[in-house]
């Protein structure tokens, strides 16, 4: 199983279909799981797609329409069930925190987990560093608050291993040094070149706005909605949707490696048709239009 890979749970938009459940997207990041906007069904799913409660150390809530959070209800109460082991901290618009209250005590259970709250509010910014990643928030434009998602890898050292032979360094050695810095005479610099930590970003309900662009700039992998096929642009515009053709243009402007389309309207028959719009905006990189209980790998890095 790949360490860094998104697991897709659902892919409607407003309501689901026989072949699309509501939202829900998990992603694995080197042993951690980050599940966002689990709707209506999302419980199911993760079964359905191999997922346990245990998998959950984040659940991150862009906004609090039901498509994208009803599924809160059943996830926390099947963390409470199975006693996860460990804190799960949940993220979500300090705004709607009388609906996230709602949905963690919507019926009566035994509460035997910590749930951590960290809600979102103002323009965002950061809300987590680990070891691994660092995750921040930028408010997006919705007609209710609605916020995407931000993880970032730190910047490290890629080793050259002609480098390192030419120092003589090799084995255990080479952990050392990086480890320490410098052995002898020869430092890290002299042996290695920057790598740029990779990033993903989850963007969803929104217009067009400066907060997506910030979030995609540079992703390894973004998922973003495309709610909407170009030729119903207004109606994007008017309920605080992207179409899949600007979808594909913020993709090629902030020079993403593979995009996720997703939350697709069920006026729409044919979802090639989402690829082939966001083709002709100008993406050219590695582009995939989602489908239930798809499983999706972060690019390796450059």
């Amino acid at each position: 199983m790949s360490g860094r890979e998104l697991v897709v749970l659902g892919t409607a938009s407003q309501v689901p279909t026989r072949h699309r459940n509501h939202n829900g997207y998990l992603l694995r990041w080197d042993g951690e799981g980050l599940l966002f906007d689990p709707g209506e069904g999302t419980q199911r799913q993760m079964l359905r797609a191999g997922v346990a409660a245990h998998d959950l150390n984040r659940i991150c809530v862009t906004h609090f329409h039901g498509d994208h959070s009803l599924g809160l209800a059943g996830v926390i109460q099947r963390i409470n069930l199975d006693r996860v082991p460990h804190e799960v901290t949940a993220h979500y618009p300090r705004s709607g925190q009388k609906f996230f209250d709602r949905l963690r005590y919507a019926t009566a259970y035994r509460e035997t987990v910590q749930i951590r709250q960290v809600p979102v509010a103002g323009d965002g910014g950061v809300l987590a560093t680990t070891a691994g990643y660092r995750l921040e928030a930028r408010k997006l434009s919705h007609p209710v608050e609605s916020y995407g998602y931000l993880l970032v890898e730190p910047d490290g050292r890629r080793m050259l291993p002609e480098l390192l032979a030419e120092h003589g360094i090799r084995g255990p050695d080479v952990g050392r040094l990086q480890r320490e810095g410098s052995l002898g005479s020869v430092t890290l610099d002299d042996v290695s070149e920057p790598r740029r930590g990779q990033r993903f970003a989850f963007v969803m309900d929104t217009r067009l706005c400066d907060g997506v662009h910030v979030l995609a700039e540079g992703c390894d992998l973004l998922v973003i909605e495309s709610t909407f096929l170009d030729e119903d642009c207004q109606l994007a515009l008017d309920h605080g949707h992207l179409t899949a053709g600007q979808a594909g243009a913020v993709a090629r402007q902030a020079g993403v490696r593979h995009l996720v389309l997703t939350h697709f309207s069920q006026r729409y028959s044919d979802p090639d048709e989402f690829e082939r719009q966001a083709r002709a905006a100008g993406y050219e990189g590695e582009l995939t239009v989602a489908h239930d209980l798809l499983r999706v790998p972060v690019p390796k890095r450059r």
